[in-house]
């Protein structure tokens, strides 16, 4: 029995189909080969948005750094988690009332971990949002405790402590990490910092007054001691002295002059009390 020859135009379909098929995938690859993948550079991280899956899913990790698929129709934001600096110069007032300007630095990066949260509820804009609004309200809050004699020379560290403390906890419930804060310069107004000063540099001389003053009675008090313990070492002496330990020691001395070979004269019994006189050739 002869098989049933296919006509010759279904073969060439056969043929042909898998061929388009195979095209169509690779003019596919090309056009949307951009669209499909992303490269994730050095300090960097992703935020996928899923266009059909419910936008940020921030139970989803962040992209690490390097090259990664993602489908076509999401999108990939790039985010810097390097560690950034923000410097602001503001006007504020202290407690009583006085207009200070300081200019502070912080120094800060977004949570990796946090990325599709900080997203969701923030955006990429978060600096000028989240972190300089954060730090005027805190630096403000601070300032408004202490006087411009306080902010200008005592209590500068414990400020710039507090300052950070304030803003860092704002920047914690944003799921950005707040590293350091620094107070760079204190601008008081020409008046009151020359007041200052000057009442700084009384304060001073009187501070070195008061140290010479204590030198000096400690010196007296030395002097005193020193002419106390001379004075009881005499007494103890000339209560020991007699006439007949005197005229010992005279003659203890006589006996070690004769013995030396310096060409003398010794009288015996010719001085006051007995004693010997030495008489030099």
């Amino acid at each position: 029995m002869n098989q049933q020859r296919q006509p010759q135009g279904d073969l060439n379909m056969k043929k042909v189909f898998p061929l388009a098929v195979v095209a169509g995938v690779i003019i596919l690859l090309i056009l949307f080969w951009s669209r499909m993948t992303v490269t994730i550079g050095a300090g960097q991280a992703g935020v996928i948005f899923n266009t059909f899956g419910g936008g940020i899913n921030v139970e989803q990790s962040a992209m690490n750094e390097g090259f990664n698929f993602i489908a076509p129709w999401n999108k990939v934001y790039i985010y810097n988690v390097r560690q950034k600096e923000k410097a602001e110069e503001m006007k504020m007032l202290s407690s009583n009332g006085l207009e200070i300007r300081i200019d502070v630095s912080a120094w800060y990066k977004p949570v990796f971990s946090e990325l599709p949260k900080l997203h969701k509820i923030i955006g990429t804009n978060y600096e000028s949002q989240i972190v300089v609004p954060s730090m005027r309200a805190a630096a403000r809050s601070v300032i408004g405790r202490y006087t411009p004699e306080e902010i200008y020379s005592t209590k500068k560290d414990a400020i710039e402590t507090e300052i950070y403390d304030e803003t860092k906890k704002i920047l914690d419930e944003k799921y950005i990490l707040l590293d350091r804060m620094l107070i760079r310069s204190i601008i008081l107004p020409a008046t009151i910092k020359t007041a200052i000063e000057s009442k700084l540099k009384q304060e001073q001389l009187a501070l070195e007054y008061k140290f010479k003053l204590q030198r000096e009675e400690k010196e007296a008090e030395r002097k005193r001691i020193a002419a106390e313990g001379e004075a009881a070492a005499n007494k103890i002496i000339n209560s020991s002295l007699t006439n007949v330990l005197l005229q010992m020691r005279g003659i203890e001395a006589t006996i070690k002059l004769s013995e030396s070979p310096n060409s003398k004269t010794v009288i015996i019994g010719g001085g006051k009390d007995g004693l010997p006189l030495i008489l030099n050739n």
